[in-house]
């Protein structure tokens, strides 16, 4: 039989795979993929980057919102009427939701991850903090962003 120090050597060494394994798996779980779109999206908005923050999001929302009007808006309302450059975000939580629907006339949509969106901001009219629950949906194999508007 081996020394203590070989057996726990071994058994570190063994370890090692089932770690590695479970990491991958977490890493790489629906819920991480969509946490790290909306992540991806909220960045390119932090950055000013409304072009490819409008790309993350769903065929339903690019039918609400043309994309120069996208550009214009995002910045306008949010830089310039809260007179604010930048602002800060975190993330909190994800979860599954099946048949979910972005709003009462449209079809469910099988599966959706929410998360929901801190945004800090400090501007002309002090701090506040924007609350938002932001939805994420695979469409032909790409991750995209989906907001609420049911009544």
């Amino acid at each position: 039989m081996g020394s203590p120090k070989k057996i726990m050597l071994f058994s570190a060494i063994a370890l090692i795979p089932i770690a590695v394994t479970i990491a991958i798996f977490i890493y790489t779980s629906p819920e991480q993929q969509a946490k790290r779109i909306v992540e991806s999206f909220y960045t390119y908005e932090q950055e000013g980057n409304f072009s490819d923050s409008w790309e993350l999001l769903h065929p339903f929302m690019k039918e609400k919102f043309a994309k120069g009007s996208y550009l214009q808006d995002r910045a306008h309302v949010f830089m310039n009427h809260f007179g604010v450059t930048t602002f800060t975000f975190s993330l909190e939580g994800s979860k599954k939701i099946k048949n979910w629907t972005m709003e009462k006339d449209r079809d469910p949509i099988g599966v959706v991850y929410a998360t929901t969106v801190i945004q800090t901001y400090k501007g002309k009219y002090g701090h506040f903090k924007l609350h938002q629950e932001v939805f994420v949906a695979k469409v032909e194999g790409e991750w995209v962003i989906l907001w609420d508007y049911n009544k």
